[in-house]
């Protein structure tokens, strides 16, 4: 049983990525929905908390339906973290999570996100401030290191244990990778395989099939994977994982009418939380990956993405249901590993597997 604190998330949990502009309380009921076991907020400005901005704020909703969730914050300054801390706790999550992992300039150049992976002594003592602001378990998300030359992840495991970290999720990149070339789960499997490490290790990059998965426990030994892009308009991948770990049999991909159900309840979920307009503007991002692989779909995705009703909407995802009900999805067909994820004679799909 894999536990963080007093958290029980069973024997290999499946995390949902605090991502950007997508992580929201729509979202991740759709992938509670499909078997997630623990979810994050978006990042949260720990300066934005403190100003009180409205944005800011917003993001601190959550809702029992999701327990376990996190919440994340970021920042540089040890004194904003710490209130940021405390403002997190009055809302009463599960946990709170650190990130030090965002490699975005805007975040990374003012010393947050991963930006603080040029002064580990300062990410040390900024850690240290938080578990000592709060009762909540921290948690800490970050990446290999800042560059090739300095992927330090190992040694700075145990420091962020030694100030009372729960877990910690690392993304097997460095921050000058930002999201290109392939992940490196080597430098993962050395921190989980260090004997002293004795909080849970979860792994994140490129996971995007049941195969990686079973792969990445077995070759890494990671307590968990955390999973992002992949669950963006396919929150079904959860499932899937689990039902491949659990008999070795991929379930069937869901049809048009299960695709366009689930999008349904994502859009309005998306306009009760935010209000029609916002609702519906920012639903335009995850249309593409509900319905891909659906041939010749460009002109409902273009009405999808300029209608302005919900009403409006409704209509053409009906039709997409009516047109394409008959239509069969495939699954790409294997391929090796870019980069050694897998043993040598193990073959994997791509992330465009889904589709």
């Amino acid at each position: 049983m894999v536990k963080i604190g007093n958290i029980e998330l069973g024997e290999f949990p499946l995390l949902l990525a605090p991502m950007e502009d997508v992580s929201d309380p729509p979202f991740r009921a759709v992938c509670k929905d499909n078997g997630a076991d623990l979810m994050y907020t978006e990042f949260i400005s720990s300066e934005g908390l403190i100003r009180d901005a409205i944005k800011s704020r917003k993001k601190l909703d959550i809702f029992d339906y999701e327990r376990p969730v996190g919440i994340q914050i970021f920042g540089g300054d040890e004194e904003s973290l710490s209130l940021a801390a405390q403002i997190v706790e009055t809302t009463n999550p599960d946990l709170l999570d650190i990130n030090f992992g965002c490699p975005v300039k805007k975040v990374a150049c003012k010393g947050a996100g991963a930006g603080i992976l040029k002064d580990i002594p300062k990410m040390i003592k900024l850690t240290a401030a938080v578990v000592k602001a709060t009762r909540l378990p921290v948690t800490i998300k970050t990446r290999l290191g800042w560059d090739d030359d300095t992927k330090n992840i190992e040694e700075v495991a145990e420091r962020l244990q030694d100030v009372g970290i729960k877990a910690l999720t690392i993304h097997g990149r460095t921050r000058t990778q930002m999201y290109k070339g392939s992940a490196d789960w080597t430098l993962i499997g050395k921190v989980k395989n260090n004997p002293r490490i004795q909080i849970p290790i979860f792994g994140n990059g490129d996971i995007c099939t049941p195969e990686q998965v079973i792969a990445a426990r077995q070759k890494y030994g990671v307590d968990g994977v955390m999973i992002g892009r992949a669950a963006i308009g396919y929150p079904w991948i959860f499932r899937e994982i689990k039902h491949f770990m659990k008999t070795g049999e991929h379930l069937p991909l869901p049809t048009v009418l299960e695709r366009v159900e689930v999008c349904k309840k994502h859009l309005h979920q998306s306009v009760s939380w935010k209000g029609e307009v916002v609702g519906i503007l920012e639903m335009r991002r995850h249309y593409t990956n509900y319905l891909k692989g659906l041939p010749h779909i460009k002109e409902f995705r273009q009405q999808l993405v300029t209608y302005n009703t919900l009403a409006e909407i409704e209509e053409v995802l009906d039709a997409v249901v009516l047109q394409y009900k008959d239509h069969i999805f495939e699954r790409a067909a294997p391929q090796l590993a870019a980069h050694d994820f897998l043993p040598a004679d193990t073959e994997m799909a791509g992330c465009n597997v889904y589709g």
